[in-house]
């Protein structure tokens, strides 16, 4: 009769923790949710398109940072290049062609 009220009891204690894994579905939806809510918040991303990047490579063939073809491509060679030219200009250096870096060198992007 002792060892079956412990067992009880027991059995009382851990029937809680174990309704609190977070293995549970209810903790996997909530921290789903979670994760779409801060998914959600960030803004729409935001790339060049072929012209734009025409333009940039121009510009930035202008001012001696790039020395290939305009291509319209965002390759190696036009990525060190924006990335140069995003430090000369004191703009987040990223190597790609961001809202920011295609104000600075005026093109259009809206």
């Amino acid at each position: 009769m002792k060892k079956t009220l412990t067992l009880f009891a027991l059995l009382l204690l851990v029937a809680p923790a174990a309704a609190q894994n977070s293995n549970s579905p209810t903790s996997a939806a909530s921290a789903a949710a979670n994760s779409n809510a801060k998914t959600a918040r960030r803004g729409p991303i935001f790339r060049a398109n072929k012209e734009q990047i025409k333009q940039a490579q121009a510009l930035l063939k202008q001012r001696n940072h790039y020395a290939g073809e305009q291509t319209g491509k965002l390759d190696d060679t036009t990525r060190e290049a924006l990335r140069k030219y995003q430090q000369a200009e004191g703009i987040k250096v990223t190597g790609t062609l961001n809202a920011a870096t295609l104000e600075r060198i005026y093109v259009t992007w809206n």
